[in-house]
């Protein structure tokens, strides 16, 4: 197939009528919920159900299985770029701002989405990449205002909201409804952040270091 010719202008992607803006936001909510169930292989015309349109349909907007993982991980990505920008505009105190975020990243499940469907794309993708830093930032810099205001306990970093917001989002084994595991996942967030906000105040001595970006990088590359 020729490509564009050398020098041409950058080709305008049409904006997407209301039906198809519809049609795609279904699509991609309908395969984070698949993935979380059944993993990045799960059969297409199972997302395709679930969005309520056919599998042609789905074939239109994503050509392969590739294309879809991808588009799923670069609108979680955005989601949790956009929850951490709005917890900085509309909290002024570190700890509230932190509680936002963590509220608003579990509504979507961007923590648990995302492993699984980058562990299948690897990491030659350089705007996946580009929006991956450009969302760990904006939660680093709400961990390092609530530090800078001592509303974190000094021992929490960043790697341990992620990990946790990695074992909450997950669903839980076994035939439990969506609406009862989110639910339950709202409710064990806000423990969560209750215990967080005691031990902060108290700065109770808490096990081990301090995890950070740093330690979860080692990880992913086996260090």
């Amino acid at each position: 197939m020729p490509g564009r010719p050398s020098g041409a202008p950058p080709e305008r992607t049409r904006p997407l009528r209301a039906d198809a803006r519809r049609n795609h936001q279904q699509l991609l909510t309908a395969a984070r919920d698949v993935v979380l169930e059944r993993g990045p292989g799960a059969p297409l015309d199972e997302v395709a159900r679930r969005a309520g349109v056919g599998i042609g349909t789905l074939y239109r907007r994503f050509p392969d299985r590739q294309a879809l993982l991808r588009a799923v991980a670069l609108e979680a990505l955005v989601a949790s770029r956009r929850a951490a920008e709005d917890a900085l505009a509309q909290e002024s105190e570190g700890f509230a701002a932190l509680t936002r975020y963590l509220r608003a990243a579990l509504s979507t499940r961007v923590s648990a989405v995302l492993p699984i469907v980058l562990d299948r794309l690897g990491d030659q993708d350089e705007e996946l990449r580009q929006a991956r830093e450009a969302s760990a930032e904006l939660v680093q810099r709400i961990v390092d205002t609530a530090h800078a205001d001592g509303s974190l306990h000094p021992q929490v970093g960043f790697a341990d909201i992620g990990t946790l917001l990695v074992r909450l989002a997950r669903p839980l084994p076994g035939p439990v409804p969506a609406a009862l595991d989110d639910q339950l996942a709202h409710r064990q967030l806000e423990l969560f952040v209750a215990g967080l906000r005691a031990v902060s105040e108290q700065r109770t001595p808490l096990a081990g270091p301090r995890l950070e970006r740093s330690h979860l990088r080692a990880i992913r590359d086996g260090g």
